[in-house]
């Protein structure tokens, strides 16, 4: 798991300025609530007084408000009241971190690090999103399992043909399977888009409204480590563009906010239709990874067979240990050793701009930075020499 990233938080109609809500992810509790104006906040869910949960208080004139002493912290992390000190100076370090926020597609996300904003790599661009010709829905699933396993999963072309049937078991000639996937890297990430031999979508319960010239291709790509995209083009006028955030509850389990949008199928009289018939693909999926062993990636590709269809799999490990380099990966065992001991949070920008902070940053393995970019320069010599 990785600081300094888009995360998604909450479904927009879940964060109000009535009730704090509680966040669990990357390990560690956040709270998120809104404004006066309506504006949605992300903040760490520890007041930094005697430990209390902002999120099991209340939220009044915009403000969360510990239950325990009343404390109340604004949008921006700082404390702006202490019942017990009216009249008093407000100590400098009563703060919490606050996290840069956007709200789009009906969530809102989280910039879970301290990088200033022109460094921070981007939250997905959904270019058909509003589209009138596009149709979204959202779905929240609650996966026990790691997120790298659900989305190595999602780069895999090789396992439809074995776990979805619902889908057409779509698959792809022996020739292709073992060759390695044709990839390109994408800023953040990589990509791949190929044409499967045997009809997509061939045997589903949705081939019956089906129309136009079958393109019958597919691919998925990443940005970054938790932002995964997959087009399902059956025919120019039926597609499925799913994109999905990954939220790593923990090192064993994760949530994540699906957004399917199609181009046909527009009237809402079809949206059950299509959840029903999305969601039973996804639990396809489900079933395999709530029973991988191990539960988290191997720490090295040796202690798995990998073959040419695991190329894009490949691909996305090397750009974590790029991410690894950079020392934003977290150790979550020390993590997990000293919880309970000590508060932590994940450090916010705030902390490049001032000191003096209560809540211990969360433990990070340490980086390398002369491998920094390395997994991009290798493909990028890889390509050259082809």
């Amino acid at each position: 798991m990785y600081i300094n990233f888009w995360y998604p938080i909450a479904r927009s109609e879940e964060v109000s300025a009535d009730k704090p809500l509680r966040v669990q992810l990357l390990g560690l509790p956040f709270v998120t609530f809104r404004d006066e104006d309506g504006k949605a906040h992300v903040l760490s869910d520890t007041c930094v007084h005697r430990g209390g949960s902002l999120s099991a208080g209340w939220v009044r004139g915009g403000r969360a408000v510990c239950p325990y002493h009343g404390w109340e912290f604004g949008g921006d992390g700082k404390c702006r009241h202490v019942p017990s000190l009216v009249g008093a100076k407000i100590p400098a370090r009563a703060k919490v971190d606050s996290y840069p926020v956007q709200e789009k597609y009906g969530i809102v996300f989280a910039f879970l690090g301290d990088l200033p904003e022109e460094e921070r790599p981007p939250l997905y661009n959904i270019e058909e999103y509003g589209d009138p010709g596009w149709k979204a829905q959202l779905y929240v699933i609650n996966l026990n399992a790691y997120y790298e396993r659900s989305m190595e999963n999602g780069l895999d072309p090789i396992h439809n043909q074995f776990v979805h049937p619902k889908q057409g078991a779509p698959m792809l000639e022996p020739e292709r399977q073992r060759e390695p996937v044709p990839m390109e890297d994408i800023p953040w990430g990589s990509k791949f888009y190929m044409k499967y031999p045997i009809k997509l979508d061939q045997n589903t319960d949705l081939k019956d409204v089906k129309s136009g010239e079958r393109i019958g291709a597919a691919g998925s790509w990443h940005q970054g480590p938790n932002q995964l995209v997959t087009w399902i083009d059956i025919s120019k006028e039926n597609a499925f563009h799913q994109y999905l955030f990954e939220a790593p509850v923990d090192d064993c389990s994760t949530r994540i906010f699906f957004i399917n949008m199609r181009n046909w199928l527009l009237d809402d009289q079809y949206d059950e239709r299509v959840e029903q018939a999305t969601l039973e693909i996804v639990h396809e999926d489900v079933a395999i990874l709530e029973r991988l062993n191990p539960v988290r990636t191997p720490e090295t590709n040796t202690k798995e067979i990998l073959v040419p269809g695991d190329t894009a799999v490949v691909r996305y490990r090397e750009y974590l240990k790029d991410w690894d380099a950079r020392g934003w990966r977290i150790d979550f065992k020390a993590l997990k050793e000293r919880a309970g001991d000590v508060a932590f949070a994940i450090p916010s920008p705030g902390r490049r701009e001032h000191g003096n902070w209560v809540l211990d940053p969360v433990p990070l393995k340490p980086g390398n930075p002369e491998m920094v970019g390395s997994a991009t320069r290798g493909r990028q010599r890889e390509a050259g020499a082809a």
